[in-house]
């Protein structure tokens, strides 16, 4: 009996060890809408995990729940399945912006319920985004200071790029006549950021993390910031391959 029980607990214990890291679908209702989103698990999952928010550029958009496995941190995460915490993927609607309220609600709510799930750690929740998602970044940095522990916003900004009224991508809220720089570094707090960043980068400027960058300085924030040179907006492929990224992100806890 006693052989028995020992070869039960071997084969369990094997099973566990067995549990590959895997991509779940997911959904969440909020204000009556129905949003799927993509959840990695790692492999052997943690009781109370830490907890990793990203957020896809503007060509990731849509509804089909696949296309923000294409870029950026998920096909990193396809060549590295070790990787320690569950990572939330949202995905913004056609024709929307992350520093639209929807979507910025949206990508809170599939990380509570995320959190929910999968008993994260509350103390262990990070953020990250690239591009239209380096802007939500930002949007959600300010808009829920203490919620993250670190926070790493790739080729993002903070301005209106262009004249396009029709795209709404700039962190909302900015009190008119405030320097914007400054008020999301305010807003942000004492939330560690790394920030990255193309030198060539043609679609949002440069200049739009180098100034943030200025405005954490000079709130003597904990702020890193790696500029690419030569590289253009596709800068996230680097980001998410600096081999200290992971280790400085999870060093933080609130």
């Amino acid at each position: 009996m006693l052989r028995t029980l020992a070869f039960l607990t071997a084969m369990t214990a094997v099973g566990a060890s067995a549990a590959p890291a895997q991509f779940v679908e997911r959904s969440v209702d909020v204000a009556g809408r129905t949003y799927r989103y993509q959840v990695f698990v790692p492999a052997d999952i943690t009781p109370h995990p830490a907890v990793v928010l990203f957020l896809h550029g503007s060509g990731e958009r849509g509804n089909d729940n696949l296309k923000p496995l294409s870029q950026g941190l998920p096909p990193w995460l396809k060549q590295h399945t070790d990787f320690p915490a569950v990572v939330v993927i949202p995905q913004a609607p056609d024709n929307t912006e992350w520093t639209d309220k929807a979507d910025a609600d949206m990508a809170m709510a599939a990380l509570e319920k995320s959190v929910m799930e999968f008993h994260g750690d509350r103390k262990r929740l990070y953020l990250t985004g690239l591009s239209m998602g380096g802007y939500g970044s930002w949007q959600l940095a300010a808009d829920h200071p203490g919620t993250f522990a670190a926070a790493a916003i790739i080729c993002g900004g903070v301005t209106q790029l262009g004249d396009d009224e029709d795209r709404q991508l700039f962190v909302q809220g900015v009190p008119a006549g405030s320097d914007p720089f400054a008020w999301v570094a305010q807003k942000v707090g004492a939330l560690p950021v790394w920030i990255f960043h193309g030198g060539d980068d043609n679609v949002v400027p440069t200049e739009q993390s180098r100034k943030m960058h200025a405005a954490l300085v000079a709130r003597k924030a904990e702020v890193k910031y790696s500029e690419f040179p030569g590289v253009n907006h596709g800068s996230w492929q680097k980001a998410y391959a600096t081999p200290t990224l992971w280790d400085w992100m999870f060093a933080h806890h609130r």
